[in-house]
Parts: C-alpha cells; structure tokens; sequence
C-alpha cells in the first residue's frame, strides 16, 4: 500500500475510533436510564473482557514479554496505579457523569481533559502559558459555562451531581493520559492498557462482581452492552492503535475530536435528549479548545 492509502486508512481507523466511543456512550446512557443497569457493574465488566483480550492479542504480537512489566517492581506499582487510579477512574467518573445527565454532556466535559493538561503543563514548566493555550482556557470556560447555565448565572440546566462528575471525568482523562507515559515508552500500548484494564477490572470485582447483576437483562440489554464492550471499547481502542501507529499520535488525537460529535448526534436521534443552541455553542467552544490546542502541536511536530 501506497503512502497516501495507508495514511488515508490511518485517518479512517480513527474517525471510526472516535464514531464507536461516541455510539458506545449513548449505548451507556440507554442501559442506565432505561435497564437500570448500574455503573458499576459495566464498569468491570467492560474492563475485564477488554483487558483480557488485549492482553491476548498483545500475547499473539510479543510473547511471552507481555509478562515483562511485573518483573520489574518499579514498572509493577506503576502499572497497577494506572490500572487502580488512571484507568478505573477515566471510567467510572465518566459513567457516572452520563448516569447523571447524557451522553452527550458528559462526553463534551470530559474533553476538557486536555486543557486541564495544557495548564498542567504550564505550571509543571513554571511558564507563562502561551497565547494559544489562553485562548483554549478561555474558550473552555466559556464552553461549559453555556453548557451548564445556558448563559443565566443564577440557574444550572444540568444537576450539580452531573457537573461534578463531568468535571471530575475530565481531570481524570488528565491524569490518565499522562500517568502512564514512561511505561509507554518501555512496553507496547495494548500490553500496558491491557494490564491496566485487567487489574482495575478485578479490583471493581471487589465492589460489583460481575456475576451479581442488577436492573433488566434482555435482549436489548445485551445487545448495547455487547456494543459497549466489543465495539465501544476493544475494537475502538485497537484501531485507534493502529492509527497512531500509522498518521502519529497527534493527528490521531485530533481526529478523535469527533467523538463526542457523534455521541451528541446518537443521543439527540436515538434517546431524543434535548439540545439548545446554547448547548450546541457550548460544545462547540469546548471542542474548538481541542482543535486549537491540537493543531498547534501538530505544527509544533511538523516544524
């Protein structure tokens, strides 16, 4: 295959990616607001099926080295904190933010994670943040500030419980974006996220086991949750792989961009939740910051 053709399928494997997690968060929403399904319990399962077969797959690419990272007792605490802090709370917060309010809602809050980065960043380096990164703040602010109060100060369109855990979603896609960086440089991608999955699976087994279901299993119970742990998470996350491996990080995250777009169409045809134009500029400013932060290291990285 052609350069052209192989960075043409990179940025359809990645759109694809963002397209699945947005579906899978609607999916999320139905299953709690509608089977009564609880958080938690998707949760670890979705963790424990995804964690295993990545660590499977990654058992069929790297042998017997998929175990290498429990040899080192450094690299161990370290992937065992990701696994109990970075990746258990990206996904519960999130859940939970959903359980909360929607889909859609809860997917554009958490994409505040990368601003919460950016200032991370910012102060780590004891730095003046740069134009570009105080256009994002402000446009950041003034997203969630429409989102939540629709441009009146003294009401909030959405509960306060909904807005804690959506901010709180987004600190932790902060902190498990950046927690795990040296291990990803040492160890393939599916082995750390696999590890990750699987030890925050088995700890949450501890809170909900998976054999103990609660709300309605039927048909259309498994049919979403089979959707959100197949589609919206494993095959989602391998392909994402993939393409980064293939057009680079960067343009990957860029395009990732597209998620919750697509979690905010699901969720206005399929669960008919209501959106306001207020709603739709507050999404856009909050996307628009990734966009802005994205193309600028994106230049960065071409320079």
């Amino acid at each position: 295959m052609d350069r052209f053709g192989t960075k043409f399928q990179g940025y359809l494997m990645a759109l694809t990616a963002a397209m699945l997690w947005g579906i899978s968060g609607a999916c999320v929403q139905y299953l709690f607001q509608e089977k009564g399904i609880p958080p938690e319990w998707l949760v670890g399962v979705r963790m424990l099926f995804s964690g295993s077969v990545l660590l499977l797959i990654a058992y069929f690419q790297y042998g017997n080295s998929v175990f290498d990272i429990w040899k080192d007792k450094t690299d161990r605490w370290k992937i065992l904190s990701f696994g109990w802090i970075g990746m258990l709370s990206v996904q519960y917060t999130y859940f939970v933010a959903i359980g909360h309010s929607n889909a859609a809602t809860a997917t554009i809050l958490q994409y505040l994670g990368p601003v919460i980065i950016a200032v991370y960043v910012c102060i780590r380096e004891w730095r003046k943040p740069q134009l570009y990164e105080v256009t994002a703040l402000v446009l950041a602010l003034l997203g969630v500030f429409l989102l939540v109060t629709h441009g009146k100060i003294n009401r909030l369109t959405i509960s306060d419980k909904a807005l804690f855990w959506g901010i709180l979603s987004a600190f932790a896609l902060a902190v498990y974006t950046l927690q795990p960086v040296k291990l990803l440089q040492k160890y393939p991608a599916t082995t750390v996220v696999g590890w990750g999955m699987l030890t925050g699976g088995v700890t949450f087994s501890f809170v909900q086991p998976p054999w103990q279901v609660e709300g309605v299993i039927d048909l259309a119970s498994l049919l979403n949750i089979g959707f959100v742990v197949i589609f919206g998470t494993l095959i989602a996350f391998y392909i994402f792989l993939l393409s980064v491996k293939q057009i680079g990080g960067v343009e990957a995250s860029l395009l990732a961009c597209a998620e919750p777009l697509s979690a905010t169409i699901i969720a206005l045809t399929w669960l008919n939740v209501p959106f306001t134009w207020m709603d739709w500029i507050g999404g856009a400013s909050i996307i628009a910051t990734i966009l802005l932060l994205s193309i600028k290291d994106l230049k960065l990285y071409s320079s």
